[in-house]
């Protein structure tokens, strides 16, 4: 019966996501944003919940270090796998790569700078709780309250990049002259709180077809629980792609990644009733938060080449962050150290 669940949820987000996609274009052109910005901060938020409430579930009712284990490589491992569905969406793009027909290059840059430097700080965190202090400050970590600064911060940086010039959004405006702005917001609303919704209750689906299996905290985490809480950002990134905004496509998985890090550690270190989370983690989720840096780091130099040059329609930046994501995901399986 469990599978059967699981299939409805991935219908249903197909569903709800395509047209989130789709309102959140509608809204970045009615209200002057540009589709970077509608996809770093509103879709990326909305599609990074779901790895947020898991992880929420998982310090609060399974605690300790297991729990703290499952919170922290779900939200690593959404982070590399929507790093992989880069190279999967640069194969869905036919006027050419991905990373080279966005128009926002500067924009994207800047996201996955602060997303490196997110992920980064998060695997020295991880270092210096276990050897040299945790920065617990009674039941809250002091680090934990330095990422969401940061993240704040780099929003609000990328908010002002993010504005449409004037003569541009008159431009825009002509593609959804027939949608009112309250239909689009009403829709995006009811896309959105479908999309929590159901993207949690996959999650906990996985969590099921975790326990059924046996697999450890870790793998379950870094590999299970990520694909399974990933995939609204697949359906709103590539239903993105095909509606014509790379941009905003980009902008969602780098605004996921920025917010599973910067927010989600937090909201962590709130719920967790055994202390900072970074306390608790074993040291083997730093192996993960690497490949994701040097996932992200592909990306950034993808960005600043802008090679139109494609093999078989894959780029060379896309086959490297497959061959990469595979490699850490076998050896998180073959050897799991969390």
């Amino acid at each position: 019966m469990v599978w059967f669940y699981f299939f409805i949820c991935v219908l249903l987000i197909l569903f709800f996501g395509s047209r989130l996609s789709r309102y959140g274009d509608i809204i970045g052109e009615k209200t002057g944003l540009s589709g970077v910005w509608v996809g770093l901060i509103l879709l990326a938020i909305i599609t990074s919940l779901p790895e947020i409430i898991t992880g929420i579930s998982a310090v609060a009712a399974v605690g300790g270090r297991e729990g703290a284990d499952l919170a922290l490589g779900t939200i690593f491992g959404s982070n590399a796998l929507n790093l992989f569905l880069i190279a999967v969406l640069d194969v869905m793009s036919r006027p050419g790569p991905l990373l080279t027909i966005a128009v926002a290059r500067s924009g994207h840059i800047l996201s996955a700078v602060l997303g490196a430097v997110l992920i980064s700080f998060a695997a020295v965190i991880i270092f210096l709780s276990a050897d040299i202090w945790s920065g617990a400050i009674g039941r809250l970590g002091l680090y934990g309250f330095v990422l969401v600064l940061v993240y704040i911060v780099g929003s609000r940086v990328l908010y002002k990049k993010g504005q449409l010039p004037a003569e541009e959004e008159a431009v825009v405006l002509k593609k959804y002259e027939g949608v009112t702005k309250k239909r689009a917001y009403t829709g995006f609303v009811i896309s959105a709180i479908a999309i929590i919704g159901t993207g949690t209750w996959l999650a906990l689906i996985g969590d099921q077809i975790a326990d059924i299996t046996g697999w450890g905290a870790g793998f379950v985490g870094s590999l299970l629980l990520a694909v399974t809480t990933s995939l609204p950002e697949l359906v709103v990134a590539a239903t993105a792609i095909r509606i014509g905004a790379p941009d905003m496509a980009i902008a969602d998985i780098l605004g996921s990644n920025m917010f599973n890090i910067g927010v989600g550690v937090f909201c962590y270190d709130v719920f967790s009733a055994d202390g900072p989370i970074f306390s608790l983690v074993s040291k083997g989720h730093i192996f993960t938060a690497c490949a994701v840096l040097l996932m992200t780091l592909v990306v950034i130099l993808g960005l600043v080449a802008r090679t139109r040059r494609r093999l078989l329609r894959v780029s060379w930046y896309a086959l490297v962050l497959v061959l990469v994501y595979l490699a850490a995901a076998y050896a998180i399986f073959a050897e799991p150290w969390v």
